[in-house]
C-alpha cells in the first residue's frame, strides 16, 4: 500500500472518442496532458491519443491487466498525490466497465470524475451524412447489444427493441450470425436501412450500406472484426427514394417560419 500524502490526488475516467486523435475533447487532451499516470485501452484507443502524455508520465496499456492489477496501478498514483488520466474508448458510460472501477477508488477515499466522449453511434452517423432521428418518423435511439459472454437480461434483447419504429445502435456484435434472425423475430420489415460501420473515424473506416433482407450476405462478403456498429435506420431506406419534395413535408418545426418560440416570432 503506498503512503497517504497531504494531498490525495484525482482519477479522470476519459472518453477518448471512437479513435480519431481529433475527436476527444479539450478537456480529455488538457488532462492527459497532466497526468502523472494514464491508463488507455490499446486494443481500442490508438496510441496517438495518448502521445501527449508529458515525459515524466507513466504511459501503460491496460488491455493485459485485470480490474485488482487496474485499481492498484490508480490508487497508488492517487495516494502520492498524483493525477490519473484512465483513458476509455467512445464515452466512459457506455460499455465502459467503469462503475467497478470507481467503486473500489471511492472505497479508498479516491476521488474521481468522469470526462465524456463521443460514442461509435455518433461518429457513423456523422460519416453517414444521417440523423439517428427524424421529425414524424423517428424520435427515439436505444443502444443495446446481442448477448455473447455476457447475457442480455429479459426484455433486453435485440428483438425486444426491433419492432418499436425507432433507431437502433448495436454495439459489441461484430462476428456473431444471430443479428439478422433478432431483427427480423422482432417484426422488422426487410427492407429496413442499416448502416454496418467498421472503425469509425480511424483511417481504416469502413461504411456499407445495407438492409435486413441483405444483412446476412453483406457480413459474410465484408467479413468483418471488431470494431463495427451496427446502426439500423427504420425509414431511412424510404427516404432516399423520396423526392425532396415529400422530404419537405417532414421537416422539424424548430426553424419552421410558421413556429413561434421565446426567441423568435412566427415570420411565415
Amino acid at each position: 500500500m503506498a503512503e497517504h500524502t497531504n494531498r490525495t490526488g484525482k482519477v479522470y475516467f476519459i472518453g477518448a472518442g471512437p479513435g480519431d486523435p481529433e475527436l476527444i475533447t479539450v478537456k480529455g487532451r488538457n488532462l492527459i496532458r497532466a497526468a502523472d499516470l494514464v491508463l488507455y485501452a490499446g486494443s481500442l484507443v490508438p496510441g496517438l491519443l495518448v502521445a501527449e502524455a508529458k515525459k515524466t508520465a507513466q504511459v501503460l496499456d491496460s488491455s493485459p491487466l485485470h480490474l485488482e492489477e487496474l485499481h492498484r496501478l490508480m490508487r497508488d498514483c492517487a495516494l502520492r498525490g498524483g493525477l490519473v488520466a484512465r483513458v476509455h474508448s467512445g464515452d466512459p458510460g457506455l460499455y465502459g466497465a467503469v462503475r467497478e472501477q470507481m467503486e473500489l477508488l471511492e472505497a479508498d477515499g479516491i476521488a474521481c470524475a468522469v470526462v465524456p466522449g463521443i460514442s461509435a453511434a455518433f461518429a457513423a452517423a456523422a460519416a453517414a451524412k444521417v440523423s439517428l432521428t427524424r421529425p414524424e418518423e423517428v424520435q427515439s435511439l436505444v443502444f443495446t447489444r446481442l448477448a455473447g459472454r455476457t447475457p442480455m437480461p429479459d426484455g433486453q434483447k435485440v428483438a425486444d427493441y426491433a419492432g418499436h419504429g425507432g433507431s437502433l445502435a448495436v454495439y459489441l456484435s461484430a462476428g456473431m450470425d444471430t443479428l439478422a434472425a433478432e431483427l427480423r423475430s422482432g417484426g422488422l420489415a426487410g427492407d429496413t436501412a442499416i448502416l454496418i460501420a467498421h472503425k469509425v473515424s480511424l483511417p481504416e473506416e469502413k461504411l456499407v450500406w445495407t438492409d435486413l433482407d441483405g444483412l446476412e450476405e453483406t457480413l459474410a462478403n465484408c467479413a468483418f472484426d471488431a470494431q463495427t456498429l451496427f446502426l439500423v435506420l427504420p425509414g431511412e431506406q424510404e427516404r432516399k427514394k423520396t423526392g425532396p419534395e415529400k422530404r419537405r413535408k417532414a421537416r422539424s418545426c424548430l426553424y419552421d417560419a410558421n413556429f413561434q418560440h421565446g426567441k423568435r416570432k412566427k415570420t411565415g
